[in-house]
């Protein structure tokens, strides 16, 4: 079974050396001040790179996107600079990493950006959400989120023009290509989930108008950097940060065929992961492999026997291991050897320093 998470495949010019995915994990160890990535998170990710594929961290593309304290961007010069010391780092072990581009819209508050009001597809808040600050010491501060403005058309131009020059500024810092973020309640996903956009022009309404504004920023990027270098994530059944669609099967197969049209490199969907989130359904993996005919990408709560089974069965062609590589940066051979895992120290996942980034072991046979 595990044998199939061992195979090598192409993705776009990319050759990958296994069907192994680190998923983007937010850490919160950018630079202060300035939000650029560093020696530490080169380290970070170098210790990791004989995932099949790396996904970065989120990244904000402008100040506006910024959800949490201490977050990367690479929207300056210096963030460019940063992020190169990180896929130089990444590239010296034979790794492949693409660079996740991040509005995360409503779900912030205006400390994190600049005192202004946060910008969504519609003047919703989201409802039991929290967002941590920067409150002056090294643990993080959480409040609840505030109500947005709703974007308008020039807001959504301005948009979809800064995602394009992330994309280009994503591979002047030399990353392989980028993944667009669209899941898990930000900016992108508040305009596809009916729950949370209540527009009446043609953002808005029916399924073709939510998914219009994913249209336009995969097709700004694809411009910019080839469709060879872009994948999107997509949540389909998740109600992370207050997104809820009515009809999730319906729209998140239609979102499929979307991306099938715009020959995205692949499709990476998030899966719920809490403890007792109900699987999902098998009918709704075969429409999305049946709507889209490139690389699918399945991260959450998967262990070895049920990731050989996702990708025996073909429904997935890549499988993402989120928290086991937090603890285990040799995680591939961990799998490839019946090694046991490791686990991790959930008070050191965001902010700090090296304690709990750099210091969990390569398995060593005693």
């Amino acid at each position: 079974m595990k044998n199939a998470l061992f195979q090598p495949m192409q993705l776009g010019n990319l050759t990958l050396k296994n069907r192994i995915v680190m998923p983007p994990m937010t850490r919160s160890r950018a630079s202060q001040p300035g939000n650029a990535a560093n020696d530490m998170m080169a380290e970070y990710y170098a210790q990791r790179a004989s995932a099949g594929l790396i996904i970065a961290e989120g990244t904000q593309i402008s100040a506006m996107a910024q959800g949490y304290a201490w977050t990367p961007g690479i929207y300056s010069q210096e963030q460019i600079t940063g992020w190169k010391k990180v896929t130089d780092a990444v590239h010296a072990k034979g790794g492949a990493i693409f660079a996740q581009l991040w509005h995360v819209g409503r779900v912030t508050h205006p400390d994190n950006i600049g005192g202004q009001q946060p910008i969504s597809s519609s003047a919703i808040k989201a409802e039991n959400v929290k967002v941590f600050i920067d409150n002056g010491t090294d643990e993080p501060g959480f409040v609840d989120v505030v109500e947005p403005r709703e974007m308008t058309k020039q807001d959504i131009k301005n948009v979809v023009s800064e995602y394009r020059q992330a994309a280009l500024n994503a591979i002047e810092a030399g990353f392989d290509g980028v993944e667009l973020h669209a899941a898990n309640g930000y900016l992108i996903n508040q305009f596809i989930d009916s729950e949370a956009n209540n527009r009446d022009d043609e953002y808005g309404g029916c399924i073709e108008n939510r998914l219009r504004f994913l249209g336009e920023v995969i097709e700004a990027m694809v411009d910019a950097i080839g469709t060879d270098r872009v994948g999107v994530r997509l949540a389909p059944f998740t109600s992370l940060n207050g997104t809820v669609d009515k009809a999730p099967v319906e729209t998140y197969t239609a979102a499929a065929i979307l991306l099938d049209y715009l020959n995205v490199v692949y499709m990476h969907i998030a899966e719920v992961d809490w403890d007792d989130a109900p699987d999902t359904p098998s009918e709704f993996k075969q429409a999305i492999r049946e709507a889209y005919t490139g690389t699918i990408i399945y991260a959450g709560r998967y262990n070895t026997d049920k990731a050989g089974q996702a990708l025996i069965s073909g429904v997935a062609d890549m499988v993402g291991f989120g928290r086991p590589f937090i603890a285990n940066p040799d995680l591939p051979s961990r799998i490839k050897n019946d090694y046991p895992l490791a686990n991790h120290e959930p008070s050191t996942l965001f902010g700090g320093a090296e304690k709990g980034l750099l210091d969990y072991p390569e398995y060593q046979a005693i």
